[in-house]
């Protein structure tokens, strides 16, 4: 089994170098985590006999004409080839719809390749060739809304619950994208794990979709808050910074992995957030604070 991942692993590998040659300018492929790729080297060497995480990087692609630049972001199973790659593609120059239609169609088309064939490169070839039609689309239909309603933006505010949030790389992947998204909130890492996070609406949905792939079972959002609003909406931010929130667990457990968070200082925390109403949403009971 480990010659098979080794061999799917040095094709990841080979296929990322030739991105590198293909985007050699800085910021063009940006690695979601170094020690990944450094992890998968030592690996693929000998040097280490821990399977690697799995590799994650965005790759920028830039249109021509209209000009606009869209962000592939990819993961890759330990499976791939053999098994398809997790990408999403995003662009601020394309509307939510057309971002969906535009997802919706590379899916098609990396389905309709032959199995076991390395396709990030294809997938970036196809956006260079099809893009523009959902750029225009974006733009028509820019062009045709009111300019009073073109200025409002939709700000959310997005509930996540998890039956518990430990591991390290985890919890750094779910700030990196925090901190990459421009968004407010907080982590409470233990068991149950709450992740909130608030800001423009597309970014909100997008951290979604980058925490749960490729492998987060046991999560689910369980409140949205939308607000329309002028500007950017930081004046409804109801936290400054995205906190690491950690509580004193229930009884004498240290950092176990069955530990158990007070439930009712994370009350409190809510309270001082003016969100005391998203307690029984999340836990599906009324709360009652931690006595002092």
């Amino acid at each position: 089994m480990s010659s098979i991942i080794k061999e799917r692993l040095e094709l990841q590998m080979a296929e990322l170098e030739m991105l590198f040659s293909m985007f050699p300018d800085k910021g063009e492929i940006t690695l979601q985590d170094e020690n990944n790729f450094l992890n998968a080297q030592k690996y693929l060497n000998n040097t280490s006999e821990n399977l690697p995480h799995i590799i994650e990087y965005s790759v920028a692609v830039t249109i021509d004409e209209p000009k606009a630049r869209i962000n592939l972001q990819v993961a890759l199973p330990h499976d791939y080839p053999q098994v398809p790659p997790h990408l999403f593609a995003r662009s601020s120059a394309v509307d939510r719809q057309q971002q969906l239609q535009l997802n919706k169609d590379l899916a098609s088309y990396i389905a309709s390749l032959e199995p076991g064939e390395l396709c990030v490169c294809a997938a970036v070839q196809w956006l260079r060739d099809n893009s523009i039609s959902y750029l225009e689309n974006s733009k028509l239909h820019c062009e045709n809304v009111p300019r009073e309603s073109a200025v409002k933006t939709l700000f959310s505010r997005m509930w996540i619950y998890s039956h518990h949030i430990y591991r390290q790389e985890l919890r750094k992947k779910i700030f990196d994208c925090a901190k990459k998204l421009n968004l407010t909130g907080f982590c409470l890492t233990g068991k149950p794990g709450i992740i909130c996070v608030e800001g423009v609406k597309e970014n909100c949905e997008e951290f979604w979709h980058v925490i749960r792939y490729p492998n987060w079972k046991h999560i689910s959002c369980k409140h949205v808050e939308n607000r329309e609003t002028d500007g950017n909406g930081d004046n409804l931010r109801l936290f400054q910074t995205f906190e690491d929130l950690q509580f004193q667990a229930h009884g004498d457990y240290g950092l176990r992995n069955d530990y158990h968070m007070d439930l009712g200082q994370f009350l409190e925390f809510l309270k001082g957030h003016q969100s005391e109403h998203v307690f029984q949403i999340l836990f599906g009971i009324e709360g009652k604070c931690s006595d002092n």
